[in-house]
């Protein structure tokens, strides 16, 4: 069985970084890949670390004449059984070569996107199960819509030094990871940390926002106590460090940082976007707040520093559920046999 795996994602990205540890956990199960993704150094370095050497082409925009062609070529060549496109832009690149052309085209969606832009594609993969029934619900056929979740790595690392980012050990620590985008909702969690004395934030990712939320920041004072740490690799170090994550989002269509919250067994607290709202029970393995309600979240966060004993069964019923369907092991396997199923049919 051969797959071809095609990501052009930004150089970060919740979905580039899932791209990464799901092709090199194949890699690992014996899988026979060819992975093509965009010009992007780190991401390439990410993957040579795990033995995989990847094609690079640009996967620009409307203009890009040459990326189809060599994507064809490549396609041609490796004549993969399934070819996996990852989210819009590398699915508008995947065509089908005369001398490869029986095989089976998977699109990936991570998100509420239109179906639209995956009439080529065979078979549509949604992250959660509303996802999938987003797609039928647009008209894509029930048989060919299928749910396959993402996981999280549950090995423990060293924390990240707190004081580093001048963090006192003894204080509340906070986490939030994404990007600085407005759908992730951080200057809610900015506002609300100014209602939460003592609470210490770290806010790890990139994006467009960056200076607005630092102008947030220093316009609240909460300059010691926030800190934007940039786009970062080391995950499961920061959950480590941190006592609490939070996921604010305005819109989440899943949310990977729950489950990675719930692997490293870090009380959570979310937004009620859709996806958190699909996964998280309110008081059973999460908290879940009222989208932009600063006042709410500031009242969860007070909630999980004063009452230890609510943290410690959050975090024992959230690894039930995380066990029973979110490890590397149960999703490495239910691709593997998704695409076994593909190949055979």
């Amino acid at each position: 069985m051969r797959v071809l795996q095609a990501m052009a994602g930004a150089q970060f990205g919740g979905a580039e970084t899932y791209f990464v540890e799901l092709v090199t956990a194949l890699n690992r199960a014996g899988l026979d890949q060819k992975v093509v993704i965009r010009g992007i150094p780190a991401r390439a370095q990410r993957l040579r670390r795990a033995g995989i050497e990847p094609a690079q082409i640009r996967f620009g925009g409307i203009i890009d004449c040459l990326s189809g062609p060599r994507l064809r070529r490549i396609i041609a060549s490796y004549k993969p059984d399934i070819v996996q496109s990852w989210m819009h832009r590398a699915t508008r690149f995947v065509s089908r070569p005369p001398e490869a052309a029986d095989f089976v085209h998977v699109g990936w969606f991570g998100g509420y996107y239109q179906i639209d832009d995956y009439r080529a594609c065979d078979h549509l993969v949604g992250v959660t199960a509303d996802i999938r029934d987003h797609q039928v619900r647009q008209g894509w056929p029930q048989e060919r819509a299928h749910y396959i979740p993402t996981f999280a790595p549950t090995e423990t690392v060293a924390p990240v030094p707190r004081e580093g980012f001048g963090t006192p050990q003894d204080a509340p620590l906070f986490l939030a990871l994404g990007r600085l985008h407005e759908s992730k909702a951080l200057d809610v969690l900015i506002r609300a940390t100014a209602q939460v004395p003592g609470a210490h934030v770290w806010i790890a990712g990139e994006g467009p926002l960056r200076r607005t939320l630092a102008r947030l920041i220093a316009g609240l004072g909460l300059e010691a106590r926030v800190k934007l740490l940039g786009w970062r690799e080391d995950r499961q170090a920061l959950l480590a460090a941190a006592d609490y994550c939070v996921l604010p989002s305005r819109f989440e269509p899943f949310g990977t940082v729950m489950i990675e919250a719930w692997a490293q067994n870090v009380p959570l607290i979310a937004a009620a976007a859709d996806g958190p709202r699909g996964l998280i029970e309110d008081g059973r393995n999460g908290l879940l707040v009222a989208i932009d309600d600063t006042e709410g979240l500031a009242r969860a966060m007070k909630r999980l520093a004063r009452e230890p004993r609510l943290c410690a069964r959050l975090v024992a019923e959230a690894r039930i559920g995380f066990d029973a369907a979110y490890t590397q092991a149960a999703v490495v396997n239910r691709v593997l046999d998704f695409y076994r199923a593909l190949v055979g049919s």
